[in-house]
């Protein structure tokens, strides 16, 4: 079952008797190290190194769990509770976690895609809304402190819409579907799979391609606890060896991928192929470019794109304040070969 915000608590509450067993590293006792890795439900290389037990099979002397969140704002949760080792997530949560008043001591080891149509703003077909600027006095609902939260203050802005003018609504994916299908709201920005339900009976007024073509970009990470990187590199290692190998795929058998996906999400093979295609894959060697990670000597633009992304979310009293670009790129690492 998918983990929201308010169950996320369940997780924390737990997190003292995990630490007891040794999750994220040796207890000390002869039990087998733990792994937890915090994943979300749409169409990316993880679900294939977890369709595939991938990591499992790497790393024999641990136990892996995966337990999947419904946003990247219930990780960070899970995160400051210290119930979770590694996980995807997107960069405007990214920004926000690095930022107080959350400050949380995680590393981005890793570009998983960088996100393009996966996310969009739909807005009911029957809505009479035709535009952004359209959006004024109704009600659209994201999840908050999410990259389609970040995506969708960035639509009005460009449009010039005031966003008191909009009642926005926080809510997860499958929240946003119910409310979507009782008539509760005008029109979401989410991604898919809920995505692909909306656009069944909605208009696209834009897109996260779109807004990153304009400047806006989001991205998704793996990041991982800043200790748990200290003390575990060899998992680590591996994770990346397994998720590079993922992104490779996606480009060179992105059916071979696209199966793994549909089996992970319960969905048709050629609808997950589709979903894949919406986001664009860099393996390894190409984040190390100047436009992303870049190399240890030379850093790249990343740490730069996190921090216009806390600065946005700062002007929108998401974050109380925004650190020094130094701080991003003290998060940043960069991955190897």
């Amino acid at each position: 079952m998918p983990v929201t915000r308010r169950s996320v608590l369940s997780l924390l509450a737990a997190a003292p008797a995990l630490a007891a067993c040794g999750v994220g590293g040796s207890s000390g006792s002869g039990e087998r190290r733990r792994v937890r890795v915090a994943y979300q439900n749409f169409a990316d290389g993880t679900l294939l190194v977890k369709d595939r037990r991938t990591l499992e099979q790497a790393l024999p002397d641990h136990e892996v769990t995966w337990t999947s969140f419904d946003s990247g704002a219930s990780i960070n949760t899970a995160f400051l509770g210290g119930a979770v080792d590694i996980a995807v997530l997107g960069s405007s949560p990214a920004a926000a976690g690095l930022c107080p008043p959350l400050n949380i001591p995680y590393r981005v080891i890793e570009l998983l895609n960088v996100i393009g149509a996966s996310e969009a703003l739909v807005v009911r077909a029957n809505s009479g809304v035709t535009d952004v600027r359209g959006l004024a006095g109704r009600k659209v609902a994201t999840p908050f402190g999410s990259t389609a939260h970040y995506s969708l203050l960035a639509a009005l802005d460009r449009a010039g819409v005031d966003p008191a003018s909009v009642t926005l609504v926080d809510l997860e994916p499958p929240n946003i579907q119910a409310a979507w299908q009782r008539g509760d709201v005008d029109g979401a920005y989410v991604w898919t799979p809920v995505l692909d339900v909306l656009r069944a009976d909605g208009v696209t007024l834009t897109d996260s391609a779109e807004l990153a073509a304009a400047g806006r970009p989001t991205l998704t990470f793996t990041v991982a606890r800043a200790d748990f990187v200290e003390r575990n590199g060899d998992v680590v290692d591996r994770w990346l060896a397994a998720t590079d190998d993922a992104l490779k795929k996606i480009k060179t058998e992105p059916r071979v991928v696209a199966e793994a996906v549909a089996r992970q999400l319960g969905a048709p093979v050629d609808e997950a192929l589709s979903q894949l295609g919406q986001n664009i894959y860099l393996d390894h060697a190409e984040q190390r470019g100047p436009a992303y990670f870049g190399t240890p000597d030379a850093p790249g633009a990343l740490a730069e794109r996190l921090r216009d992304a806390a600065r946005f979310l700062h002007a929108q009293r998401k974050v109380d304040s925004v650190p020094d670009v130094a701080a991003f790129r003290a998060a940043l690492r960069v991955p190897r070969g």
